[in-house]
């Protein structure tokens, strides 16, 4: 790839792009939810599973962003349906509406908690309402969520079902100046392990570990980023971003989306308290 041609856009997903997979458990009185539903790996994912079949409940602080997730399902002609659902994940009576919201549309079987957000600083200069408002989100939520959609999920006929957690390269290692977000993603391992040892092999809980991924927000950052060091998008992304991974092209949401949609499916039936580490080889070598 030369440095001519290089260049960055907000991914467009396709029909041809999304995972579809014949499963008995996949259709319209099967639910998901999937949080962070309004854009980038939560819009997709929500979006794969409604291709699938399934009734997805989409939920968001962004109640935008979730029209724009049911819009994009209609384009791609997705069988299910998104009900989309506005949710302050920081508010357990809102998530605990949620899960009732869920429970109402069919048998809950499935969850993807992806919500989640960032903020850089180091541990003696991070903010602590940072840091409440991060681990709120991205861990405290995942387990209100696990404990109110077990139930439901055991309520079904088989108990055949799964929470799939957002997690990432972070919950493997530590880098400077993400202490709060890599807390959060440790937090979360532990969290899809606990699910795994007590959901008796049918109720499966699994997490996805991917490195940067080729999204709206992410392509700002690339700019910003070659603006501020005044080198080139393609170095940002080739050195700074992927330089210690091996495969040097950064994934999209569609085929993070994908992950989730494999992990739910019977083919995943053996993904319990394991990860899917899609990372280029990012944690697992190095030089």
């Amino acid at each position: 790839m030369s440095t001519n041609t290089f260049a960055l856009s907000e991914p467009e997903v396709t029909a041809d792009d999304l995972l579809v997979l014949d499963d008995p458990h996949f259709g319209p009185n099967t639910v998901a939810v999937v949080t962070g539903a309004a854009s980038g790996i939560g819009q997709t994912t929500a979006v794969a599973l409604a291709a699938n079949g399934l009734s997805v409940v989409g939920a968001d602080i962004d109640e935008d962003g979730l029209g724009e997730t049911v819009d994009l399902a209609d384009e791609l002609d997705a069988p299910g349906t998104i009900h989309p659902v506005l949710t302050d994940l920081t508010d357990d009576e809102d998530v605990e509406s949620m899960i009732d919201t869920a429970a109402d549309h069919g048998e809950l079987r499935y969850v993807a908690n992806i919500a989640g957000m960032q903020h850089i600083a180091s541990i003696p200069e991070f903010p602590m309402e940072k840091y409440d408002l991060l681990l709120d989100i991205m861990l405290r939520a995942p387990f209100l969520t696990a404990k109110l959609s077990m139930p439901h999920i055991r309520d079904t006929d088989d108990g055949v079902g799964a929470i799939g957690n957002m997690s990432s390269v972070h919950g493997h290692y530590a880098t400077q100046d993400k202490p709060a977000y890599i807390t959060a993603k440790h937090g979360l391992n532990g969290l899809t392990r606990s699910i795994a040892a007590e959901g008796e092999g049918t109720l499966r809980g699994f997490s996805v570990s991917v490195g940067y991924v080729l999204t709206p927000l992410m392509v700002n950052q690339i700019e910003d980023t070659a603006e501020e060091r005044g080198i080139s998008k393609q170095a940002v992304v080739e050195d700074v971003m992927l330089g210690q991974a091996r495969t040097k092209e950064m994934m999209t949401p569609v085929e993070v989306a994908n992950l989730f949609v494999f992990g739910f499916s019977g083919h995943g039936k053996h993904l319990n308290g394991g990860d899917l580490l899609w990372d280029g080889g990012y944690t697992t070598t190095y030089e």
